[in-house]
């Protein structure tokens, strides 16, 4: 896969997390809603950046959709989370992908993403994963 390609199925991830985490901060627990104000920020913040980088690599970044099919109905406090979690794993097997596929800054930039969510997957599941980015390829 190209750094490329990589870059823009990153981008499409951060699209999905962005909107997903619209539908995380309506239905979580009050005493969560900071964590997920904090995330929806910083999934905003990667998106603008892999803006940037699919430019410089020569590309047009990929559009949000208009809206995004939820994994599950999400309908109280315990859904929110779970999808949160689900989420972040995803973002992180993306984030994966453009480790492998780029080198550079570029690549450390796309580790400290992977480490970014991988994080905020434990704490949203409240547990680990062996292999973080990796968990979908088992």
């Amino acid at each position: 896969m190209s750094a490329l390609k990589a870059a823009q199925a990153a981008l499409a991830a951060e699209h999905a997390a962005v909107y997903g985490y619209g539908v995380v901060g309506g239905r979580v627990a009050e005493d969560r809603r900071a964590e997920a104000t904090a995330a929806h920020g910083a999934h905003r913040a990667r998106r603008d950046a892999l803006r940037r980088t699919v430019r410089d690599l020569g590309g047009t970044p990929v559009a949000a959709a208009a809206a995004y099919e939820l994994p599950f109905r999400v309908a109280d406090p315990a859904g929110a989370v779970r999808l949160a979690a689900v989420l972040e794993d995803r973002v992180a097997g993306v984030y994966s992908d453009l480790v492998r596929a780029s080198d550079g800054p570029l690549r450390r930039e796309a580790a400290v993403a992977l480490r970014e969510a991988a994080v905020r997957a434990v704490r949203w599941r409240g547990s680990d994963v062996t292999f973080p980015g990796l968990a979908e390829r088992v």
